[in-house]
């Protein structure tokens, strides 16, 4: 087979360099126009995570300032168990809670896989982890500087998990962006579980999958921009907190 000529690749190399720059520009025009299509996606990707990120914290937090403030036999284990579970394969927990949720499943009665419930379940499944081993670790720092204090005051380990986590709260903000963070980036559960259904299930990271594999850049490249754009919210968010609290409590 011959090899095309060097102009002929310069030529193609070209039009393809003037395709993607021309899908940018319409991708950053889909971005400032607020497009409806980008707003119905982005709007369900944040109230799918945002869902999870809640109920993943109301379970998470807990769980953390208890094994960090308790000792009791087989902490250690359930310890390396919750560090175990932080790097939880997306694709594995999206199988398990599809098995779950599917017609012959025990979860199946409730009829809500390929729905944005299903999502928000898997999403928990997989920040509960983060914040619970994260937040354990800063309970359990914060409980060996003040434990003789709380015991001296007679704290019993509720009450002192309670004014460990409040103590704590701003370093216990972070995690809980961090999980959000998981959450949004999240594709190989939620593409499981909700099917990537148009206007129902579909969310930017499953979309921006999608409209890749069809060749639609600017839709792709708009979502692209919307999540790095909230990562790096994120980021700032938490270095400013921690700023904000390294000042005012040192």
């Amino acid at each position: 087979m011959r090899r095309c000529p060097g102009y002929v690749r310069d030529f193609i190399r070209g039009i393809e360099v003037q395709e993607i720059g021309l899908a940018v520009g319409q991708a950053v025009r889909l971005v400032g126009g607020a497009d409806p299509q980008l707003a119905a996606i982005v709007g369900l990707s944040l109230q799918v995570s945002l869902s999870a990120v809640a109920i993943a914290v109301l379970a998470g937090l807990p769980l953390g300032a208890a094994i960090g403030v308790g000792r009791f036999p087989g902490r250690q284990a359930l310890i390396i168990l919750l560090n175990a579970l932080m790097g939880l394969p997306p694709v594995v927990v999206g199988l398990l809670v599809y098995l779950l949720l599917s017609r012959a499943g025990p979860l199946g009665q409730f009829g809500i896989l390929f729905t944005p419930a299903a999502m928000v379940v898997a999403q928990t499944i997989l920040i509960v982890p983060i914040v619970a081993a994260l937040s354990r670790q800063v309970i359990e720092d914060a409980w060996q500087e003040y434990r003789e204090q709380l015991t001296s005051l007679g704290a019993g380990p509720v009450r002192a998990s309670m004014t460990l986590l409040w103590d704590t709260r701003f370093s216990l903000v972070t995690i809980i962006l961090a999980g959000f963070g998981r959450a949004a980036a999240e594709v190989g559960a939620v593409l499981i579980v909700g099917g990537n259904i148009d206007g129902v299930t579909r969310v930017m990271t499953t979309a921006i999958a999608l409209e890749t594999s069809k060749g639609d850049l600017p839709l792709a490249l708009a979502l692209g921009i919307v999540l790095l754009s909230l990562v790096l919210a994120l980021n700032a968010a938490a270095y400013l907190i921690k700023e904000a609290a390294h000042r005012r409590y040192g």
